[in-house]
C-alpha cells in the first residue's frame, strides 16, 4: 500500500476526504434549504435556486468521483470527454450557426474531442498541449473556406475555435493532473486532482453562499455573485486549501499560494464565462439543472484554472 507524507496510506486519504467531503456537502445541503425557506426577494429566491442545484451536483460528483477513482484513469479521462462533450455542445448552442459550419462542428465533436483525450490517455504531454492550440486551429479554417462561404468567416471560425478552447482543450487539462507523476514527493496526480476540484468547487459554492448571507454589490458580469462574496468565499477556500496540505506534493507554505492561484484563475475564468454568455444573449442555467444542461456554469471556473494548474504543477513539483 502506498505510503503518503505525514503517514497517511493512499486508501486513508481518499476515504478521509471522501467523507470530508460527503459531510460539508450534507451542511451545504441544510444550508441551502434554510436559505430557500427565508428568500423574499426574487434576487434572493434565484441565488438560493443557483445554490442548491450547486449542492445537488456535489452529490453526483463525489459519487461520480468515487466511481472514477475505482477504475482508474480511463474512467476518469472518459468522465472529462463527456464533459466537454456536453459543454461544447452548450456552446455551439448559443452561438449562431450556418449550414456549411457543420463540417468544422464535425471536426470539433468527432476528432478534437476522441483525439485529444486519447492523447491525455496516452499521456503524450507534448502532443496534447499542441494539438489544439496549433493543428486543429488551422486546420478549421482551412475545413470552412473550403465550403466557399465567406460571409461573417473570421466570426464563424473564431467563435468554434474559443468553444474548442475552452471546452475541449482547458477541460482536458483536469483529467491530464492525474497522470503527472509526483511519487518522489509521496503523493499522486490523482490526489492532486481530487485537491485541485475540491478548492475549486469550494470557492465556488462559498462565494455564492456568502453573496446570498452578507449581500454586497454584484458583479458586473454575474448578479448572483457580489464582491463581498467573491472575497469571503475565496478566503473559506482558501483555508480548506492551505488545511489539506497534507494530501498534497505542497509544503504548508505552499498550499495556500497554489490554492489561491486556483482561486483567482477559476474566478476570473467564471467571470470571463459570465460575459461570454451575456453577450451571447443567453440566460444562466442554474434553474433547470440536468445533466446535459447547464455544464457551461458548472466548469465555468474550471476553464480557466485546469490549465493554469496543471502548468504550475510542471513547473514546480515535475
Amino acid at each position: 500500500m502506498n505510503e503518503m507524507r505525514w503517514g497517511f496510506s493512499t486508501s486513508e486519504a481518499y476515504f478521509t476526504i471522501l467523507a470530508v467531503l460527503v459531510v460539508l456537502t450534507a451542511i451545504g445541503t441544510f444550508i441551502g434549504q434554510w436559505l430557500s425557506s427565508k428568500s423574499t426577494t426574487d434576487l434572493a429566491v434565484n441565488r438560493n435556486r443557483i445554490i442548491n442545484s450547486r449542492i445537488r451536483a456535489a452529490w453526483g460528483l463525489i459519487f461520480v468521483f468515487a466511481v472514477a477513482v475505482y477504475l482508474g484513469q480511463g474512467a476518469l479521462v472518459f468522465i472529462f470527454a463527456i464533459a466537454s462533450f456536453f459543454s461544447l455542445r452548450e456552446f455551439i448552442a448559443l452561438t449562431p450557426t450556418r449550414r456549411h459550419d457543420h463540417s468544422i462542428l464535425i471536426l470539433a465533436f468527432y476528432v478534437a474531442i476522441p483525439v485529444q483525450y486519447i492523447l491525455v490517455w496516452l499521456n503524450y504531454y507534448n502532443l496534447f498541449t499542441l494539438f489544439i492550440p496549433v493543428y486543429l486551429f488551422l486546420a478549421l479554417p482551412v475545413v470552412m473556406v473550403l465550403s466557399k462561404d465567406t460571409d461573417r468567416f473570421l466570426e464563424r471560425v473564431a467563435k468554434v475555435q474559443w468553444g474548442i478552447m475552452l471546452c475541449i482543450f482547458c477541460v482536458s487539462h483536469a483529467p491530464a493532473i492525474a497522470s503527472i507523476d509526483l511519487q518522489r514527493y509521496h503523493s499522486s496526480g490523482l490526489f492532486v486532482l481530487l485537491y485541485f476540484l475540491m478548492v475549486l468547487y469550494f470557492a465556488d459554492l462559498f462565494q455564492i453562499l456568502a453573496s446570498a448571507i452578507f449581500g454586497g454589490r454584484p458583479s458586473f458580469s454575474n448578479p448572483n455573485k457580489t464582491y463581498k462574496g467573491i472575497i469571503l468565499g475565496s478566503i473559506g477556500a482558501l483555508a480548506i486549501g492551505s488545511a489539506l496540505f497534507w494530501m498534497t506534493p505542497f509544503r504548508a507554505w505552499q498550499a495556500p499560494l497554489m490554492s489561491l492561484l486556483i482561486i483567482v484563475s477559476g474566478t476570473l475564468g467564471g467571470l470571463v464565462m459570465s460575459s461570454v454568455k451575456r453577450s451571447l444573449g443567453a440566460k444562466r442555467l442554474d434553474n433547470t439543472m440536468l445533466l446535459t444542461r447547464g455544464t457551461l456554469d458548472r466548469l465555468e471556473m474550471l476553464f480557466f484554472a485546469a490549465p493554469v494548474y496543471y502548468h504550475a504543477l510542471l513547473l514546480f513539483f515535475n
